[in-house]
This record gives structure tokens, sequence and C-alpha cells, in this order.
């Protein structure tokens, strides 16, 4: 189930970024789920990773080549095991898929990246996966069909591929970011099962490429929640070709930045439209919080409210759920008479209590809708923070309770 379907958009090809994928049955026959993304000589390219104490391999190995020096060309990327809980032999086998890779492509073996997604504590399936990647790297192209097919082949539990681009005008000349994204469950990023892939042809330092995908970062990602879990294999990886324009003066900054957050903040929101189950996309708006950090606290307290979240499954107006859990968010001093919280265009709450105005006939044609707004004004600063979520559905359970069978 997906809420707000969409079609996957054109993707304008990025000169020197080429994607392959093969159908190496590491899980399952006659699906993608091995690909290849190729870079060009002289690209940059920054990494933002899990803070789960239990990283899978793929991210201990990805963060030490990128801070190897040697400057990254190939990402390989396989579904259907997480490489994750595996300890020495997990280490091991990312490392000997990189020095495949590297010696099928003639590149040094801490230029190639590698992401995994699937279950945990398994070993890769080294000799299924090492076999397909000829046909992944066979099958590089540039373009929309191959952003496509990659789009296709990092997915797992998700019902759809995701991408987003834009195309933005630098004075005469323009810059194309191009990103795909897959995950739909275990997702709390602190960066979710996550993984994004972004390229743009803008021609960025180093310094300034790692510091947009920080922010970005943290504004779209990290403001999404489907079930509170923070996966072992979050990553998201901005690939900068340096072959077009140079984002160096603050007005072409300021232009690039807002570009890539609108590709970040377009997947992020469609992992949420994806989410295990989900029949809801729910945006949470905070204001009037004293710090982001407190904003933050208190939509995440509700996002990650079972309560709430079969509240709006059922589209039932339970507005006390809400409330309950604004309330117990970690906030100090907390002036419950100032906070206001609106469902809609619907008012709940007010100095304390109900809202006078408010009916339940009002609250409830608001839940019934595919996608909801919650608006939470504290009353106590002038810091805000919107996070995306979804409901808890019957189809969640089911979907994870029969996951490895």
């Amino acid at each position: 189930m997906a809420v707000g379907e969409a079609s996957f958009p054109e993707m304008p090809a990025i000169p020197g970024v080429r994607l392959g994928s093969a159908m190496a049955g590491i899980k399952k026959a006659n699906r993608r789920d091995l690909v290849v993304i190729e870079a060009p000589e002289g690209a940059r390219v920054a990494g933002a990773f899990t803070r789960n104490a239990f990283c899978a391999a793929p991210v201990t190995v990805a963060r030490e080549h990128l801070a190897s020096g040697e400057a990254a060309r190939y990402l390989v990327i396989n579904t259907g095991n997480a490489n994750a809980g595996t300890g020495e032999v997990g280490l091991r086998d990312a490392r000997a898929t990189c020095a495949e890779l590297a010696r099928l492509a003639g590149v040094a073996g801490e230029a190639v990246l590698p992401f995994s997604t699937g279950v945990i504590g398994e070993t890769l399936p080294m000799e299924t996966l090492l076999a397909g990647l000829p046909a992944a790297l066979a099958a590089l192209e540039e373009g929309s069909q191959a952003w496509h097919q990659a789009a296709e082949g990092i997915l797992t539990t998700d019902t759809r591929p995701k991408g987003a681009s834009v195309t933005l005008a630098l004075g005469e000349e323009t810059v194309t970011i191009n990103g795909i994204a897959k995950g739909s469950g275990m997702i709390k990023p602190n960066m979710a099962t996550m993984l994004a892939f972004v390229a743009t042809d803008a021609s960025l330092d180093q310094a300034l490429l790692d510091e947009l995908l920080r922010e970005t970062v943290e504004r779209s990602f990290n403001c999404i929640t489907v079930d509170g879990d923070t996966s072992t294999n979050d990553a998201c990886v901005l690939i900068s070709t340096q072959r077009g324009a140079r984002i160096e003066s603050d007005e072409a900054v300021a232009v690039f930045r807002n570009g890539l957050q609108r590709v970040m903040t377009e997947l992020a929101q469609a992992i949420i439209r994806d989410g295990e189950g989900a029949t809801k996309f729910v945006t949470l708006q905070v204001g009037g919080a004293r710090t982001r950090r407190e904003a933050l606290d208190v939509a995440f307290t509700v996002a990650h409210s079972p309560l709430v979240k079969t509240a709006l499954y059922a589209s039932d107006a339970n507005w006390g759920r809400i409330l309950a859990a604004v309330g117990r968010a970690p906030v100090a001093d907390f002036d419950v008479s100032r906070v206001a919280i609106d469902l809609g265009e619907v008012r709940l709450v007010e100095a304390g209590g109900r809202a006078s105005g408010y009916t339940e006939e009002a609250g409830s044609a608001v839940m019934a809708r595919e996608e909801i707004p919650i608006r939470i004004e504290l009353g106590r600063g002038e810091e805000s923070a919107t996070v995306w979520t979804t409901d808890l559905s019957h189809e969640y359970v089911s979907i994870n309770a029969d996951y490895r069978s």
C-alpha cells in the first residue's frame, strides 16, 4: 500500500554519472538486486551514515574508503542482505566486494564504496554477489532509464521506486541534481532502512559539498519516521562531477542549496508515502519552541506514539492521544495553557483543554483524509520544525511479521 501514488520522474543525464543494475539472485530470482553507480574521474563525493552503534559492515568500509584520500569512483549496492551484525566476516565480505569491483573496473579498492540493505544477521552470498558484478558493470549507462532501473534495483519492502530531479538556472548556465532513494520500514533516520544516492553536474569544493549534504539531510531524511527504528545501514551519498557550473558565490550557493533541499525532501517524503502498510501521510508542524531540538522532540514524540498512529489509521478523532503525547515530550517548564493544537483547519486544543469550537464531526472529517496536517504551537519561543510520518496499520504488522518467511 502506498499513499499518494506518483510516477517516477524523468531524470536528465548527468554526464559522467552512469548506473547499471543486474538480477544477481541474491534473495529472489528475476528482480534487480545489484546496482553499480559510476562517478567520473575527478568527481567529489560526500556521505552521511547511520548513527546506530551496530552499523553494518558496508557502512564501516564506506566510511574508511571515504576517509582514505582515494577519490571515490564507484558505488556498489546490494539488496536482499544487509550484511549487518556479521562481525569480521561481514567486513571481509564488504572489502572483497569492493576489491572485485575495483579489479573489474581498473581502480583502487578504496575507490569503491559498498552499500547493502535487507535482512540483518546473515552473511552475504558472496559467490552469487560477485558473479553479478560483471553484468551490472556491462549495463552502465547515462539517462533516465538507467536512473529508473537503479531505483528499482535498490528496493526491499518498498512498493515503488523513488526519484527526484531538479534543474537550476545559474546565470546563463544550468545545473542538474538527480536523486534516488529506497526505504519503507525501519525508518527513523539518524543519519531509516534507507539509502539515497544523489548526483549533480555542479562543481563544489569538498568542504562545501560536505556541509550542504549535512544541512539538507538534517531537514529531510532526519525529519521522517515510520516506526521509530534507526537502521544499521542508513546512508546518503552526494556526488559532484565537477563538470558544470561553479557553486561559489553566496547567490549560487543559496540557489543550489534550495535545489538540493528540494530533491532531498521529495525523496524523504516519498519514503513516508511508501511506508510499510501506510494509509495516511502525516505532516507534524511544531512552532513556538525555544530551540529547534525542542520542536523536533515534541514532533517525534507525537509521531512515535502507537496510540496516535493507530487512531490515524482508524480515522478516529481521538484528540486526547495527541494532547497526551505532546504533554510527555521532553520539554522543561512546559506551560500547557499556552499550547494550541490544530488538526488541519480544526482547532483541537487551546488554554489547556479542548477548544471551545471543536466538534467531533469536524475532527473526524479531517482524520478521514489521506493527507493529514497536525500543527502544534508551544507558545515558548520562535523556533519550529516539521516532521513527516505515517499511521500504523494491520498491514505494517503483517509485513514485518512475515519479513523473513
